[in-house]
């Protein structure tokens, strides 16, 4: 009977050995690396994204105020104007004939005029032999009113020859006024953008100009309209830094100021937005009008500032849950030493969007949090001043034994891709941003009951088939 036994005894013992190294095998599989990036400096920038049109700073729509047919044409696209040149002529027949008829006109009206006085002295002359003739009762008293009255209404006639007159010169020199409209000049220096008529065309301005040129002041100096969002238009102001490019120079980026945020606003499909003038320095003449510009508004900066992977502040082991309030955290039934830790990491505020107890990476990041808080603050770099204060959020970094561990910071702007870090964390400090990639798939499914995760409590599980 004990011959029996000892071989099922050793049966037996072989089996368990074989259980225990699977289950450690097992085990330290499921430890899967963490990924770490230490803590450098950098120069950070938060900015606003909005997309704009390039035009000049002053542009002049050149028409004509008569209508009439293009004789001549002095000026072509880009071509290169002065003030007062003559760029272009109207048929001037029609209005030579009218000046003409005008002044002929003006003389027959100042023929009347002498025609008037002549009538004028001849019923004076006889109204004054009428008072004679009357004073020595040889006239009369209807014959000397009759008098009167043909001397009163050619000094009448004589005022309305003297109107027409007036009427007449005013004729003329409407036909002529017109007469020179034939001739368009320029009224400012600069270049010619757009040209819409060619000679022999006919424009006709009964109710309003037509436009014949377009003409661009000054290309050296040059502005972008951009339509900035609502929701970021309280961090924009005069003064601030702007990057811009053209999808003409793709490989180049523009510098450019804010000059003035209008009032008025934009409504698109119910987007509001606001119009922002960015001037632009383009001595070079590489921009030219009607460019799409993709604008960059340089909101606030740092200027070698500690900063972290905003992948940092998102990254969240599994199981670990932290909340603030006073609330229930995780530190319950978590190994010794980490309930005192996750406690603390509980007093902080959380990243907006940070998940608990979800997979690394999930939820929004911590460095949006920073741009909608912070950009509330003083603009144009103010924001980056050691005197303001940040947001606080969490990070972890690894202990002694290589497990993640929560750390409360305070951080400050960020770019979307770091995130300034203003107190909590020292230059070259390791933080966990995540999960290697392609470690979870390539280590084994743990064991029931097997945990390497600080933050979750070992409890039986179910074999999962």
């Amino acid at each position: 009977m004990k011959i029996r036994t000892r071989p099922l005894v050793i049966a037996l013992a072989v089996v368990a050995g074989l259980l225990a190294a699977a289950f450690a095998w097992r085990r330290k599989g499921a430890e899967a690396p963490l990924s770490t990036v230490a803590v450098d400096r950098g120069d950070i920038l938060e900015v606003v994204g909005a997309t704009g049109t390039l035009e000049a700073v002053v542009t002049v729509q050149v028409g004509s105020q008569v209508s009439g047919t293009i004789q001549s044409l002095y000026a072509d696209f880009n071509s290169q104007v002065k003030k007062g040149q003559v760029i272009a002529r109207l048929d001037p027949s029609i209005f030579d004939a009218r000046v003409g008829q005008a002044q002929a006109n003006l003389i027959s009206a100042r023929a009347n005029v002498e025609r008037s006085r002549a009538q004028v002295a001849d019923a004076q002359q006889k109204y004054e032999r009428a008072k004679e003739l009357a004073a020595q009762n040889l006239l009369p008293t209807s014959d000397l009113e009759t008098a009167k009255a043909n001397f009163d209404g050619a000094q009448a006639q004589l005022k309305a020859s003297d109107a027409a007159v007036s009427q007449a010169l005013a004729n003329v020199n409407q036909a002529q006024l017109d007469l020179s409209h034939t001739v368009i000049a320029t009224p400012i220096d600069g270049v010619v953008i757009a040209r819409n008529v060619d000679v022999g065309q006919t424009v006709a301005a009964s109710f309003q100009a037509p436009v014949l040129f377009v003409i661009a002041n000054d290309l050296t100096k040059m502005r972008v309209n951009a339509a900035i969002d609502e929701a970021d238009v309280g961090r924009i102001a005069n003064g601030q830094d702007v990057n811009f490019r053209v999808d003409a120079y793709p490989d180049q980026t523009f510098a450019g100021r804010i000059e003035q945020v209008r009032l008025q606003p934009t409504t698109v499909q119910n987007v509001v937005t606001y119009n922002t003038i960015i001037s632009v320095d383009n001595a070079r003449l590489k921009l030219r009008p009607g460019m799409t510009a993709t604008v960059t508004v340089i909101v606030r900066r740092a200027d070698d500032a500690l900063r972290i992977p905003a992948a940092a502040l998102r990254y969240r082991p599994e199981g670990f849950e932290a909340r603030t309030g006073g609330r229930r955290t995780s530190g319950a039934g978590a190994p010794s030493g980490q309930g005192a830790a996750t406690t603390a990491a509980a007093a902080a505020p959380q990243p907006s969007g940070s998940g608990s107890g979800g997979p690394p990476g999930a939820g929004s990041t911590g460095a949006d949090t920073s741009r909608r808080r912070g950009g509330r603050g003083d603009q144009g770099g103010q924001g980056a001043q050691g005197g303001e204060r940040g947001q606080r959020g969490l990070v972890f970094v690894l202990d002694e034994n290589g497990a993640p561990k929560p750390n409360p910071v305070q951080i400050g702007i960020s770019d979307g891709q770091f995130v300034e870090v203003r107190d909590g964390l020292q230059e070259g400090a390791l933080v966990v941003t995540g999960v290697e990639s392609g470690a979870r798939a390539a280590t084994a499914r743990p064991s029931p009951g097997a945990t390497t995760n600080p933050f979750v409590p070992g409890r039986p599980q179910r074999r999962q088939r």
